[in-house]
């Protein structure tokens, strides 16, 4: 086997086939079942990008290529914390944009398969190694970092992924072929590769590169000139050895993946954002639980810091819980105030009214969305990731570990880490301007929130950071990723 003309040994390759051959005993394999398809609306992504959701129907009477619209492309994800899938919605608004209709395939959707029983499995050991990670400084050092670190860089790794992506394959057999798709997590791309579909774009995350992300045979999207040498190279993929590159054909540098709405109004909206910090209005901080649900004490010391500011309206308060309604109930027993119904408002599980209120915060035509602390927390996972990017518009900061939020047109507050990788996130934003450093405690974390509140400036440059940023294009990595997969030049 080899990867990228990089020879993997037989011992590893012996332990990918092993790998492989677990899921089977496990999980089954469904490689010859033929699931029939079609499509359905999203009850939140529909409405603003035209978008169709992927579905295995087997009642379905007619042939699924009959109902493919006629300008399609696959966004290829999985829900894997929520960062994936924020990408996914980037895509498609790109594409929406553009005039194409996005088709939803999320590999991890379909209980039925053995490619989602796989993958669901993953995805829970992923999640309780993060919320251990936070709660566990020595399961941190000596497992968490050095996996998410060095372990993840290793080619060995891409090969047992490789063979686990051959078990994935069952979904796509009444697709058509030659539908472009851009795969948001390497194992959609790598299962695409395996079915034969033929214009697959990879669009890597994060600013760390790592061998988990190569789906060879499609064509890599790098977010950062950083990342692309790391990749192009293959620098550290197999220790000190100096291995075959990344031919050029099969990577590109494209630019921060980021959502056509939000691109569109970076100016407008950082106009609001300079208008509110010299002129004495309340400063709007939004902060967002990760897809893990982890780091509540960051959030708690945090929230105390700006409480005095709150009361006093200079500052506003955005919780975003995601879909762990369970967060802001330990916030609510960290701080007592936060019970104060008068202070705090709600907005769970009520998108019509969620969205009435971001557009109101965008357009600053009432107070109450400027005021107080507003806390959201959906059980729908599209709601409680699309919720952060229709607020992130509205807030001055966002608060944030440095994951793939780290790449977004905001000015940005990072708190500490879950996973080495995500380190060069925070390392490439605040080398842009648009982010803090990474603040490795939750008291230095409140350090720089009263640093913010008491020095407007900040603000001001990093909204100037962010516009000169914008005109060298550096967040219309979606736009291109899009265009690569249409076979078009950027």
């Amino acid at each position: 086997m080899q990867i990228f003309g990089n020879e993997i040994s037989k011992k590893d390759y012996k332990k990918a086939c092993k790998g492989q051959k677990k899921f089977i005993k496990r999980f089954g394999d469904d490689r010859n079942v033929d699931y029939k398809l079609n499509l359905v609306n999203n009850e939140v992504l529909t409405k603003p990008f035209g978008l169709k959701t992927i579905v295995i129907d087997q009642n379905a009477t007619s042939d699924f290529t009959s109902v493919v619209p006629e300008k399609p492309i696959i966004i290829g994800n999985i829900r894997m914390g929520f960062g994936h899938y924020r990408i996914s919605m980037a895509m498609a608004s790109a594409a929406h944009a553009m005039g194409y209709t996005p088709l939803w395939l999320d590999l991890n959707s379909f209980p039925e398969t053995t490619c989602t029983k796989i993958i669901s499995a993953q995805n829970d050991l992923y999640s309780m190694g993060s919320r251990l990670s936070q709660k566990s400084k020595l399961f941190n050092k000596f497992v968490w970092e050095p996996l998410n670190y060095e372990g993840f860089k290793k080619l060995s790794y891409n090969a047992g992924d490789q063979k686990n992506a051959e078990l994935m394959t069952s979904v796509f057999k009444n697709i058509p072929k030659d539908i472009p798709l851009i795969g948001t997590h390497v194992w959609p791309a790598q299962a695409a590769i395996h079915a034969g579909m033929t214009k697959v774009v990879n669009a890597i995350p994060d600013n760390w590169p790592m061998a988990l992300h190569l789906a060879e045979g499609s064509l890599h999207t790098i977010q950062t000139q950083n990342s692309y040498w790391g990749y192009r190279t293959l620098n550290g993929f197999d220790g000190d050895k100096v291995l075959n590159p990344m031919p050029m054909k099969d990577i590109v540098y494209t630019g921060h993946y980021i959502d056509d709405e939000i691109v569109k109004n970076i100016e407008e909206d950082c106009k609001k954002r300079c208008d509110r910090a010299s002129n004495g209005k309340p400063i709007r901080f939004l902060l967002t639980i990760g897809g893990a649900g982890a780091q509540g004490e960051f959030f708690a010391e945090i929230i105390k810091t700006l409480m005095p500011y709150v009361n006093q309206k200079k500052a506003c308060i955005y919780v975003n819980c995601g879909d762990y309604a369970n967060v802001w109930e330990t916030l609510k027993n960290l701080i007592s105030e936060l019970k104060n119904e008068g202070l705090c408002h709600t907005h769970f599980d009520n998108w019509n009214d969620e969205c009435d209120f971001a557009e109101k915060a965008i357009s600053g035509t009432d107070d109450y969305s400027s005021n107080g602390i507003h806390v959201f927390c959906n059980k729908d996972i599209f709601s409680a990731v699309y919720i952060t990017n229709l607020l992130m518009r509205a807030c001055d900061f966002l608060v944030t570990k440095p994951s793939e939020l780290a790449f977004y047109p905001v000015p940005k507050l990072f708190i500490r880490r879950i996973g080495g990788h995500e380190m060069w996130g925070a390392i490439h934003s605040a080398d842009l301007g648009d982010g803090t450093q990474e603040c490795q405690t939750p008291e230095i974390a409140s350090a720089a929130v009263k640093q913010i509140m008491e020095n407007p400036q900040l603000e001001l440059d990093f909204c100037k950071n962010i516009l000169n940023a914008h005109k060298n294009h550096v967040y219309d990595g979606a736009y291109n990723a899009v265009k690569l997969a249409l076979g078009m030049q950027i």
